[in-house]
């Protein structure tokens, strides 16, 4: 079916009680895997295209974000796509053209007064162009480029008064915020502070994000979703799915030169990887 809108998955998410996962696509073989999980699950996803991803592909938007409309046209459940964590306005501004239904505009690391700003600016540029944004309050650790930081470390995390001006500020659609999960983690030991969601979700009436949830085990991320969490970002750990299926079909056959002979596991694992973050989110049917 065509590519439907954030928007409405999150919203019907919200509604229904339950997450909806949103997954960072790099390659073809990527939006293919999440469109079989989903399938699997009988589940909608969010498909996410990262500013680094457009980096990887030397600055083109316009190729994966193609490949992964025409994945969706044949998906059998509903399919968005999602510009991730967008620190270039320029970039912002090419994304209703190339099919994106929703941004993540990322002015976390700029002082709080540039950071309401240049995302009100974001989220108001937006609405004139039918682009719902998500946006970043706290420092969710473990991006590309910045050093590591302890999720434990004051300030950190996110203010549930600070949350409630931001959001009120901005006019944002959704909000990620920082409570004890990190970007880029490979291993699944994040704990998060579900008190802290619950105050969350009461301070703020916009729909909640989890960011870095490849690194937060299964019990973790139910219970977030059952405190408020509605959105939940998975990158890494389809990547690690992938790298770890590559690495053993060559280890196994060492004389393969056909990328698809290796593709195919990888494409399989990021497959089944994806169905147990929706049913963990409980989106699946």
């Amino acid at each position: 079916m065509p590519l439907v809108s954030t928007a409405e998955l999150v919203s019907a998410a919200r509604a229904a009680g339950h997450g909806v996962a949103a997954f960072n696509i790099i390659t073809l073989e990527h939006a293919e895997a999440v469109a079989a999980g989903a399938e699997q699950a009988g589940a909608p996803a969010i498909l996410q295209v990262s500013e680094n991803a457009v980096r990887f592909h030397e600055g083109r938007l316009g190729p994966l974000a193609a490949a992964a409309a025409a994945v969706a046209a044949d998906c059998r459940v509903p399919l968005a796509l999602h510009l991730d964590h967008v620190t270039s306005v320029a970039l912002l501004h090419r994304a209703p053209a190339a099919g994106f239904s929703s941004a993540m505009f990322d002015a976390s690391a700029r002082s709080d007064e540039e950071n309401v700003a240049a995302t009100a600016e974001a989220v108001r540029w937006g609405r004139e162009h039918g682009l719902w944004i998500e946006a970043e309050l706290g420092r969710v650790g473990g991006k590309d480029g910045e050093p590591p930081v302890d999720a434990h470390t004051p300030g950190v995390r996110t203010d549930p008064d600070e949350a409630a001006a931001f959001t009120a500020a901005t006019g944002v659609d959704a909000l990620a915020v920082a409570v004890g999960s990190s970007h880029a983690m490979t291993e699944r030991t994040a704990a998060l502070d579900h008190e802290l969601i619950a105050r969350l979700r009461r301070a703020v009436p916009v729909p909640l994000v989890l960011h870095g949830s490849s690194g937060v085990p299964d019990e973790e991320i139910r219970r977030a979703v059952a405190a408020g969490m509605v959105k939940i970002n998975v990158g890494t750990a389809l990547n690690t799915a992938y790298t770890a299926a590559v690495r053993t079909y060559l280890g196994d056959h060492p004389t393969v030169v056909d990328p698809r002979r290796y593709l195919r596991p990888a494409r399989e694992a990021v497959s089944r990887t994806v169905a147990d973050f929706l049913r963990v989110v409980g989106a699946a049917r």
